[in-house]
């Protein structure tokens, strides 16, 4: 019971949260979140660097991954030195992977995937995981049982891109095709839940020109089933079923990846089947050859108890808000958009108020100072 209590609880809170994000990250005020002066222009303007929401939800989709990864872990009984080692190992490729994969398939040097960033994990989780348990091993810790460990890791890492895709309405990359492209069916389908992105700065203006148009919200679809799958591995993982949960979130969004791409109208490299695609069918043919491998590998039952008192760790903690505050600095500031910072005083808020009339002295007060003097004591002093 406690398992599908935890996982509607999560649900819950995620959908409310989608039902904010869909309504309102498409406008043109949650493009933007601060603009940092960095340089004098004149007597008062400067120019600036812009931080966008783009880096605060990709820094919470990350934390909260993390934050999964770590749940799951220890509700499976995994050493936490040795599930931090992976996470620690893992995220220290992927993150600048993220640029290079696109930088090499789309030719841009300032953008990021999230789908390059899955696939270099997906590759690399068997063997940081066997790496960190040799490593463990040689120092005399506790070894990581690799089917818990993996089947966390493709959660979490489903989990993080469906956040995720919050940052990509809120910048508006990752766009769907316009509805007047699609067949009459999706058409139809999208009419009364399509995105209409609004603000030149957005990706979707400046690369497409799409400004005001009614678009496929694929970066909802994709957010909302990749969520989906995440809770549904994770029901399965708790249940003990951990090879089960690593297929399915490992098949499902890497499967959805060759799918969404057929609907998107953003540039992601040449060819009919964009090299997304690629990686996302060898990903699925990857996954089921390590599920093949460590078929006959089982880990310990798992419990929700033990997952929560694993997130109640000073260190963990410590390390999800440097992670936040990493993942902030480096997807959020951005390198396409600038601004111009004006600074003005209002004078007319800084004028000094009228000096108001000083109040009478009570002539009680008089008369008690005029029988001091004449005693020749000194008179009382007021404490206010």
């Amino acid at each position: 019971m406690e398992n599908v209590l935890f996982i509607l609880f999560l649900a819950v809170m995620i959908s409310l949260l989608f039902q904010w994000a869909f309504r309102n990250l498409p406008n043109e005020q949650w493009q933007i979140l601060a603009a940092v002066p960095v340089s004098r222009m004149g007597p008062e303007r400067w120019k600036s660097i812009n931080l966008t929401y783009y880096g605060v939800f990709s820094a919470n989709a990350t934390v909260a991954a993390t934050a999964l990864f770590f749940f799951l872990c220890g509700a499976a009984k995994v050493p936490f030195a040795g599930s931090a080692g992976v996470a620690a190992i893992l995220l220290l490729f992927c993150m600048p992977a993220s640029r290079f994969i696109a930088r090499l398939v789309e030719g841009r040097p300032y953008t990021f995937t999230a789908g390059g960033s899955f696939f270099v994990g997906t590759l690399l989780s068997p063997w940081v995981t066997a790496l960190v348990n040799r490593v463990g091993e040689s120092l005399g810790s506790a070894s990581i049982p690799a089917e818990p460990c993996l089947a966390a890791l493709a959660i979490a890492c489903s989990m993080g891109e469906g956040l995720g895709r919050l940052a990509c309405i809120s910048f508006g990359c990752c766009y769907g095709k316009p509805l007047s492209q699609v067949s009459p069916r999706v058409r139809r389908f999208f009419e009364s839940h399509c995105f209409v992105f609004v603000g030149r700065t957005k990706k979707i203006a400046y690369e497409s020109g799409l400004e005001g148009e009614k678009v496929v919200p694929i970066q909802a679809v994709t957010a909302v089933l990749l969520v989906l799958t995440a809770l549904s591995s994770a029901f399965l993982f708790l249940r003990t079923s951990y090879l089960a949960a690593f297929i399915v979130s490992s098949v499902a969004a890497q499967g959805w990846r060759f799918v969404s791409e057929t609907l998107r109208a953003d540039y992601r490299g040449e060819g009919k089947v964009s090299a997304y695609q690629i990686m996302g069918m060898i990903g699925i043919i990857y996954s089921l050859a390590v599920a093949l491998w460590s078929q006959d590998l089982h880990g310990p039952p798992a419990s929700v108890g033990d997952g929560l008192k694993s997130l109640w760790n000073p260190a963990l903690i410590l390390i999800l808000f440097t992670l936040w505050v990493t993942v902030f600095i480096y997807t959020g500031r951005s390198r396409v958009t600038g601004s111009n910072v004006v600074f003005h005083v209002f004078h007319a808020r800084i004028h000094a108020a009228p000096t108001k009339a000083p109040r009478p002295f009570p002539e009680h007060h008089r008369q008690k100072e005029a029988v001091s003097v004449e005693s020749g004591k000194e008179a009382p002093r007021c404490m206010n």
